[in-house]
This record gives C-alpha cells, sequence and structure tokens, in this order.
C-alpha cells in the first residue's frame, strides 16, 4: 500500500543533520542513555552542537582521527554503552575501514556510525564523493545499513536503533535534501522498505536522497502515460528481497537509482536476488560510473550521468 507523500516534495528541503541532532537532544531530554562522538566538523551553532553543549558528559570531540574515533566508539560500547558516532564523508569507509571491520562489525556493538556528505553531496569533488561505501559496508559481516529518504525517516532511524542489535551505519547527505514524506504517520521498519507510489509499468527502487529522484521521474513519466511504482529501499542492510522479487515479478522491468557507484551498492544487490531468483524481468542501474566522478555541484553532476529526474525517466523510456 503506497504511503502519502508532500505533494509539493520538489520544494521543501530538510537537512538530516539538523532533525537527527534535534533528536538526540529528545532521546537525552527524556532520560535515554547513549554516548555520542563526532569529529572537528561540528559548528556549535548546529543542533548537534547544542546538544554536546547541554550534555558534554556524554560527548567526545575526537579532532581529525577519524579511525580512533571509531576504535573509541567500539571501546565505548564494549563497556555497555549505546554509541552514536559522526563522520565526514569519505573518511568513514575509507580511513576507518579497518577499524570499522575489525572493531565495529567483529564486536557486534551497538555503535550507531552516522556518515554524512554522502554520494558526492560533500561538493568537495572526487576526493571527498563517497561513492563505494555501500560496496564496503554490505561485504562486512554483522553491519545493519540505513539510508534514510529525508530528514524526519533520518530521526525515526536514530530513535529506533535505541532498541535494534547490533552496529549500524547511518548514511546521509550533506543537508538540505528534499522532503518525501508528507508526514511521519506511515510504517516504518528497519528492514522493511515503503512502497511511496505504485504504478504497474515498472519499478524505480532508490535509496536514500535518490528516492526523491525517483518520485520526481516517475511524475516525469506519468505525462507520458507510463505509471511507475517507487520503492523506497532505505535500509540495504538486511535487504526486503520480497519487495524486489514482487516488483520484478509484478511489473516486469526493475531500476535502481543511487547516487554510489553501480557497483556492488544498491543495483548490485538487486541484481543478485533477481540473477539468483531466476526472475525473467527487464533491468537497469543507475548511479556513478566505474570512474571518479567529474568535478562540479552536485546537481551538476547528478545531470551529467543522467541521475536526474529527466536523465532517470529518459533511461526508462529507452529500457521500455
Amino acid at each position: 500500500m503506497a504511503v502519502e507523500i508532500s505533494l509539493n516534495f520538489d520544494q521543501i528541503l530538510s537537512s538530516a543533520r539538523e532533525v537527527y541532532g534535534s533528536e538526540l537532544m529528545k532521546m537525552a531530554d527524556e532520560g535515554l542513555e547513549f554516548a555520542f562522538l563526532c569529529s572537528d566538523n561540528v559548528a556549535p551553532s548546529s543542533t548537534v552542537g547544542k546538544f554536546m553543549s547541554k550534555y558534554p558528559d556524554r560527548c567526545f570531540n575526537v579532532g581529525i582521527a577519524e579511525a580512533n574515533q571509531v576504535g573509541i566508539s567500539a571501546g565505548l560500547a564494549l563497556s555497555g554503552k549505546i554509541v552514536f558516532s559522526q563522520v565526514f564523508g569519505p573518511f568513514l569507509p575509507l580511513r576507518a575501514a579497518d577499524q570499522i571491520h575489525a572493531d565495529i562489525a567483529y564486536n557486534d556493538v551497538p555503535v550507531r556510525l552516522i556518515g554524512t556528505h554522502a554520494g558526492v553531496t560533500s561538493g568537495g569533488g572526487p576526493t571527498h564523493n563517497a561513492i563505494a561505501d555501500l560496496s564496503f559496508y554490505r561485504a562486512v559481516p554483522n553491519l545493519t545499513i540505513i539510508c534514510p529518504a529525508d530528514a524526519n525517516q533520518c530521526a525515526r532511524v536514530v530513535r529506533e536503533s535505541m532498541s535494534y542489535p547490533g552496529p549500524m551505519i547511518i548514511r546521509i547527505a550533506r543537508g538540505a535534501e528534499p522532503d518525501v514524506y508528507l508526514n511521519n504517520d506511515y510504517e516504518f521498519q528497519i528492514g522493511k522498505s515503503i512502497t511511496v507510489q505504485e504504478g504497474k509499468d515498472l519499478t524505480l527502487i532508490g535509496t536514500g536522497s535518490s528516492v526523491y529522484w525517483s518520485l520526481m521521474a516517475a511524475k516525469e513519466l506519468e505525462q507520458s502515460g507510463i505509471k511507475a511504482r517507487v520503492i523506497d529501499m532505505h535500509t540495504i542492510k538486511p535487504f526486503d528481497t520480497d519487495a524486489v522479487l514482487r516488483a520484478a515479478l509484478e511489473t516486469g522491468c526493475v531500476v535502481t537509482v543511487e547516487d554510489q557507484s553501480i557497483n556492488g551498492g544498491l543495483g548490485g544487490a538487486v541484481a543478485e536476488i533477481i540473477a539468483e531468483a531466476g526472475v525473467a524481468c527487464k533491468f537497469k542501474r543507475i548511479g556513478l560510473p566505474d570512474q571518479f566522478a567529474v568535478l562540479g555541484e552536485p546537481n551538476e553532476v547528478y545531470k551529467y550521468y543522467g541521475m536526474d529526474p529527466q536523465g532517470i525517466a529518459q533511461t526508462v523510456k529507452s529500457l521500455l
């Protein structure tokens, strides 16, 4: 059953970093116990900065030392704490890969690693693009991987994670991302995708900010009489296999959209599921090709690679 999306979702922008900071403050005010770590990129004026000022006894700024930060997070978790740990963009999966693998995942501890500036949203060019993180995370045992579709969903993930076992990656963009959902009155469950729009001609599966792109592409396709189903695959691991197979069987065409390399991320997961089940359907991955992205602002990069709504719609038309 489709949920209610915002009729003006292309005009309402929210920052997941700001909203999740507010949620941490609410949770602390309610008496929930957890620790918080960050590197030195948290502004005092941000909601996270205000949270750190109000609760300094549970917050730790480790400076520019991401690998140490992840290791310290594991230590705190092994001492019995639930830990939220915010790390800037590519530095989480690249500089701290060993610590994620050996300290966090191997010990299966309740650390929630929040990777900001996902995909190409950092605006810092190829060296700062986090384009292979989902591929790495998927291959590491014990990791739960979540890419919230918008800021309010990110807040729900943060709260849900308090009672969720094991380590978790929460992958969010730079900020000022479009809201997808009209309100929070929809069922959310880690590991279960959300059908945000019904359709019979094909299925667009997005994760994170690409859910918005997929909805906008579906809006454009409708002008050509094409009805697209849109799925919010907010959880990359554990994966909602049933939703993928149902989409493949019912619509006969599946297109994945992600702000990541097309190798090993959302598209790779969906391809594996369809191939192993032996389901015959048309399939296409939309994302960053196997190369370092061109230099430019995020929206320019998306348009260049056909990842914007118009590019997605054109790819779908060609595929159909």
